[in-house]
This record gives C-alpha cells, sequence and structure tokens, in this order.
C-alpha cells in the first residue's frame, strides 16, 4: 500500500474546518463529532508515514501505540479521551436514555472540541515535519 501521510493530514485539516463550519451553525453535535475524525485522522497519518497499520477509531489508543516511539504528554492524552467521548453519541439517538444528540451537546462541548482536535493535529503535523 503507498504512504499517504499527506492525504490524511490535509483531510485532518479540512474536517477542522468542516468543525468550525459545523459549530457556527449551531451544529454542536457535528462539529464534535468532526472534531474526533480530525484528530484520528492526523494520528492516521502518523502511522501511514511510519509505514504501521493503524486499526479503530479510539484516537487514545491509537496515540498509545505510539508511545513507544514518540513522547507523548497527558495533556495530550486527555484531549484524546475528551474526543473520544465525541465519537458514538454525536450521531446515535441511543447514545443517550432518551432524546437525540443534538440535545446534549452543546457550544462549549464544539469549542473544546475543536481545540483538542487543533491540539493533536498540530502535533502531529509536528511529527510529520
Amino acid at each position: 500500500m503507498p504512504e499517504r501521510s499527506i492525504d490524511w493530514m490535509k483531510q485532518a485539516e479540512k474536517d477542522i474546518e468542516a468543525a468550525e463550519v459545523m459549530k457556527n451553525n449551531g451544529r454542536f453535535e457535528w462539529a464534535c463529532f468532526i472534531s474526533h475524525q480530525a484528530a484520528e485522522k492526523a494520528v492516521k497519518a502518523v502511522y501511514q508515514k511510519n509505514n504501521a497499520t493503524a486499526w479503530g477509531h479510539s484516537i487514545y489508543e491509537l496515540l498509545n501505540g505510539l508511545s513507544n516511539k514518540i513522547n507523548l504528554d497527558e495533556s495530550l492524552l486527555d484531549c484524546a479521551r475528551a474526543l473520544d467521548r465525541f465519537y458514538i453519541p454525536t450521531r446515535y439517538p441511543n447514545g443517550f436514555e432518551s432524546g437525540s444528540p443534538f440535545e446534549y451537546f452543546t457550544e462549549k462541548d464544539a469549542e473544546n472540541g475543536i481545540l483538542y482536535s487543533r491540539r493533536i493535529v498540530e502535533f502531529c503535523k509536528n511529527i510529520l515535519a
């Protein structure tokens, strides 16, 4: 399989832009989910660059898989943990006892998700540089 880390990183950056659009349009649940996707793609870009296989969607687990090669700051792992909480309940009504995802996620959640995602994307960009 060809190495495509640049493509993964470019998409991660576009995803952050999309998350901003969703936040600005009051679609906070989608901003949170897309923030997760951006960070996941950035971490998978690092795997791509290292000719490694990345499985799964947990950013925390993906970053931990790199910990033997890359020094990870605990606050970066905290960002990953927070983003992982956005993977399923932002999209599916059965993520909560009742109600729809849009009723649970706030502008502050979206802002935090974008902030955490940007942090992980920048970290990964520095590794790839």
